[in-house]
């Protein structure tokens, strides 16, 4: 599965896009859909959410398409609006009540990531470890590391984006990547996890 910044549409199926082409909002679906899901179930642990995000993603991505300037890229775009949509989930008074804040019932499934073609054996090895790792963490400590390691974000932006504090942020960072470090330490990595996240 392609991720969101190795996927393009051309600008005629975009323009028909825009225009409400049944046909081309289909083709921008397919091409997007896979990545939208596998950063959903990612970030949140559960096929059934992640399946909601992906459902919620496209009816934003296809009501505001003719918003998007293309001053960065379509995946870009489509993957900040995923994201702002898990955190939105996350945030939600429905998911405080309905799912502990530490709870994680569903672990990613061996086909949740596929990394190129062209990767050695040692890296699918490490991704697949990493991706076992991170299904281990709870959502909260996983949306953290994935917005700070991956996404770029700061303490303060974290903080923000989930109603907590910046020492919060901080110290969630730093006991995830203690955890993700044993983890990853059982199963003989020696890339720290950083530079594994990095690989993202």
């Amino acid at each position: 599965m392609s991720g969101f910044s190795d996927l393009q549409v051309d600008e005629d199926t975009l323009a028909a896009a825009r225009g409400g082409d049944p046909r081309a909002q289909e083709g921008i679906y397919r091409s997007f859909s896979g990545p939208v899901y596998s950063l959903a179930l990612r970030l949140l642990g559960k096929r059934v959410q992640a399946e909601e995000v992906l459902q919620d993603t496209f009816v934003e991505i296809l009501s505001k398409l003719g918003e998007y300037r293309g001053e960065s890229p379509l995946g870009f775009w489509i993957r900040r609006i995923t994201l702002n949509k898990c955190l939105m989930f996350i945030r939600s008074p429905w998911y405080s009540r309905s799912t502990p804040l530490d709870a994680m019932e569903d672990g990613l499934p061996a086909d949740a990531y596929s990394p190129d073609r062209d990767s050695n054996a040692d890296a699918l090895i490490n991704q697949m470890a990493l991706e076992r790792a991170l299904a281990c963490l709870s959502q909260t400590s996983r949306m953290v590391v994935w917005l700070h390691d991956v996404e770029g974000y700061t303490h303060t932006e974290i903080a923000a984006h989930l109603g907590k504090t910046n020492s919060f942020s901080k110290t969630r960072l730093a006991r995830a990547h203690s955890q993700l470090q044993a983890l990853l330490d059982d199963r003989s990595i020696t890339e720290p996890c950083m530079q594994l996240l990095n690989n993202y």
